[in-house]
């Protein structure tokens, strides 16, 4: 039996997809934000969920729409990542 993304491990795979598909590491995305490169780490394993803000802040950063960040969503079954 699979085992379900949490919402912020999948959102997290968006942010690490993005920024590779940019040519940028952590460092390079943590300086954008300015942010430590830790919480980018953070962010991308899905231990920490950035708040409206941040996600505002890594759309400027990747150069993509909120929209863009969020998409990843479209694709789940939200019923199942959603905490019971």
């Amino acid at each position: 039996m699979a085992v379900a993304r949490t919402p912020g491990a999948l959102f997290g795979d968006r942010v690490r997809e993005l920024r590779q598909k940019r040519g940028l590491t952590q460092v390079d995305l943590s300086e954008r934000l300015g942010l430590p490169q830790s919480r980018i780490s953070e962010i991308e394993s899905g231990a920490r969920a950035p708040n409206l803000v941040t996600i505002l802040r890594l759309a400027v950063a990747l150069e993509c729409k909120p929209s863009a960040l969020i998409s990843i969503f479209d694709r789940a079954d939200l019923r199942s990542i959603l905490p019971k």
